[in-house]
């Protein structure tokens, strides 16, 4: 496994195990603390259902609940932070967590190869994943939305997305008409959405019958440090995570490929804000089998102006963290002797 984390991606399909409770999870580390997970299985991605390898084992001390979201995992706080951070984010950010090597490695499963299809590239933001998408797809035929128009105002600059069409909108309720598009990508967004399952399962109403969702987000640390910040800032799934909520919202061949920056060598013990490219195919025309409550915020709703600066300087400060992972991680790579762990 060490090997192929530093070789290339791995892909992780989903495998119906024996217990008669659905799905099982095989436990694997990265230097966390072992913990029964339900079993998943490393596949051949030109093989579906034949395993290739068990995973090792991975994570996972108890992390905060989706239920219960972090300081940025509003829509509101989340409007006003990426207000900052628009400015530098192609620059600062993208560099050292979404770099054009790993946008390409995580669309790869999604595969883009008709370029008349119809993509909606949700949680688009300034574009950059975009970019990826329209050098196997018409622009024209790709819509950005998101809920930042200071995001969007980066991505219209970008001359290869002067044919896509951009719209300001909220990934739990897209306004799109069921069956509408061939493939549903959002990269970088999920961490931000108060209810991770009410946006997967729109991807899935707003796919056509075979339609392929592509989400690409963060992974959650097992380092005692990452771990407190992670939980502080924003959601941070487990890989296991992913996959129910896929599962939930009826999608079937599910997959799941780890990606991140070359210079963490594997390394996935302080998570990474993209850390995995998930995919489902939509079986059936229509809505989403899973029926859900209302909304799990209203943005409508006045904030207390304290309580909404106090949280958003602690999540910023949390960010804070995970901008200079990524800095230490590079600079490990530099001093620690290649082929060896760092």
């Amino acid at each position: 496994m060490a090997s192929s984390l530093l070789n290339g991606a791995e892909y992780l399909g989903l495998m119906r195990s024996v217990s008669p409770k659905g799905l099982g999870f095989a436990r694997s580390d990265f230097g966390g603390k072992n913990l029964n997970l339900r079993r998943l299985a490393l596949v051949s991605p030109a093989r579906v259902g034949v395993v290739k390898r068990a995973v090792p084992k991975c994570s996972v001390s108890a992390s905060r609940p989706a239920s219960q979201p972090r300081f940025i995992q509003h829509k509101k706080e989340a409007f006003w932070f990426y207000r900052f951070l628009s400015i530098v984010y192609d620059h600062i950010i993208n560099p050292g967590h979404w770099t054009e090597d790993m946008r390409d490695d995580a669309l790869e499963p999604a595969d883009l190869n008709d370029r008349n299809m119809v993509v909606v590239d949700v949680g688009g933001g300034t574009g950059f994943t975009t970019l990826g998408i329209v050098k196997h797809v018409d622009a024209k035929n790709v819509t950005i939305l998101d809920q930042s128009p200071h995001q969007l105002a980066k991505a219209r600059q970008k001359e290869p997305l002067k044919e896509c069409k951009i719209i300001e909108g909220d990934a739990e309720d897209l306004p799109f008409k069921t069956d509408y598009a061939d493939r549903y990508i959002s990269a970088g967004s999920i961490e931000y959405w108060p209810d991770p399952q009410r946006g997967i399962r729109e991807a899935y109403r707003v796919l056509k019958l075979g339609g392929k969702a592509c989400l690409i987000g963060p992974v959650y640390p097992t380092f005692w440090l990452s771990r407190f910040f992670a939980d502080v800032w924003m959601l941070f799934p487990k890989e296991e995570e992913y996959i129910e909520w896929f599962e939930k919202a009826g999608f079937k061949d599910i997959q799941l490929k780890r990606i991140g920056p070359k210079w963490y060598r594997g390394v996935r013990r302080h998570g990474l804000i993209m850390g995995c490219s998930v995919t489902g195919v939509k079986p059936a025309s229509g809505d989403s089998p899973l029926q859900l409550g209302p909304k799990a915020e209203d943005v409508s709703k006045p904030a207390n102006p304290l309580v909404f600066l106090l949280r958003f300087l602690l999540g910023a400060m949390a960010a804070t963290y995970y901008v200079l992972v990524p800095i230490y991680m590079w600079l490990k790579d530099l001093i620690v002797p290649k082929g060896r762990p760092i």
